[in-house]
Formats: structure tokens, sequence, C-alpha cells
């Protein structure tokens, strides 16, 4: 009984943490599934402010939907560069920040602000991060798998692991 009582915060960060993530998934799940087929809502929104972006500084750029009508193609010149699929919408990250927030402790006036906070945090770095992944896709096509696949997950989920550190030793009242 006493390893039980050793390790009890920690099987119970895990129980909130692991169950939480499970319901907002179902509910992602279900998100997905109202799309019908089609690019879901965020996916097009952040396919669309990412174009946006790039179309500050380079010419001829739109988007459109993929054949597959679940992704959506940023196109340069009428020719499709990078196709974002709702897996690159940045909601399943802000699922996994928001599980581990209210695993890590009960809902506070502190957590009211900062969720947002890093809900928007995420989004902008996702953002940088699809930005990114058009110019790989043009400069440096070969770089693309591992760009994507490693180095530029690493990079949201470090800004993830940055603003988790700052709840846990500046911001949590605990």
């Amino acid at each position: 009984m006493s390893l039980y009582q050793d390790f009890k915060p920690s099987i119970l960060f895990l129980a909130k943490f692991i169950g939480l993530y499970i319901i907002l998934n179902v509910v992602y799940g279900f998100y997905l599934d109202a799309s019908k087929g089609k690019a879901d809502i965020m996916t097009q929104w952040v396919t669309e402010q990412t174009a946006d972006i790039i179309d500050l500084y380079e010419d001829k750029i739109s988007t459109g939907p993929k054949e597959d009508l679940k992704s959506i193609f940023i196109f340069k010149d009428a020719r499709a560069v990078l196709s974002v699929y709702e897996g690159c919408n940045g909601l399943n990250v802000m699922v996994i920040f928001i599980a581990f927030l209210f695993a890590y402790g009960n809902l506070s006036k502190s957590m009211l602000w900062f969720i947002p906070l890093g809900i928007l945090v995420i989004h902008l770095f996702n953002l940088l991060r699809i930005l990114l992944l058009f110019h790989v896709t043009i400069s440096m096509p070969d770089f693309l798998y591992f760009s994507h696949k490693y180095l530029f997950t690493a990079f949201i989920y470090i800004a993830v692991f940055g603003m988790w550190a700052l709840w846990i030793f500046k911001v949590n009242e605990k």
C-alpha cells in the first residue's frame, strides 16, 4: 500500500491526463466527422492564414481543395506546392496542451487566461511551421520528409513543453 501512496500524485496525473486526452480526442473525432469528407474549418482557416502571410512577400499565392477534399493545397503560380491535411491544423497539439494543464492542477483563474494564450501560441507556431514547410518544399524538396516528420514537429512540441514549464514553474498558483 505504501508504494501506491508514494506514487499517488503521479498516478492521478496520468489518469487525469489520459482520461481527458481520450475525451477531447473523441470530441475532435466527432468534429472531423461533421466535415462530411471535406477539409474541416480549422484546416481551411490555418491554410488560408498561411497563404495570406506568404502572399505578403510572394506573388500569385492561392489555396484550393485537393482531390481527396480532406486537404487544401497552397498554390504558387497555379502550381500546387504544399498540401495541408487535417492533422496540420494544430488542434491535436492544443488538445495535448489542455489535457496536461487540467491534469496538473484544478481549474484556476490563471488557467482561464493561460489556456487561451497557449492556444494562440500553438496556433502561431503552427502557422510558422506550415510557412517553413512551404519554403522547404520549394527550395529543398528532398528535405521535406525530414522537416515535416521530425524537425518542425519537434519545433512545435518544444514550444508546448516551454509553455508547460512556464505553467509549472511560474504561472501555476500551487
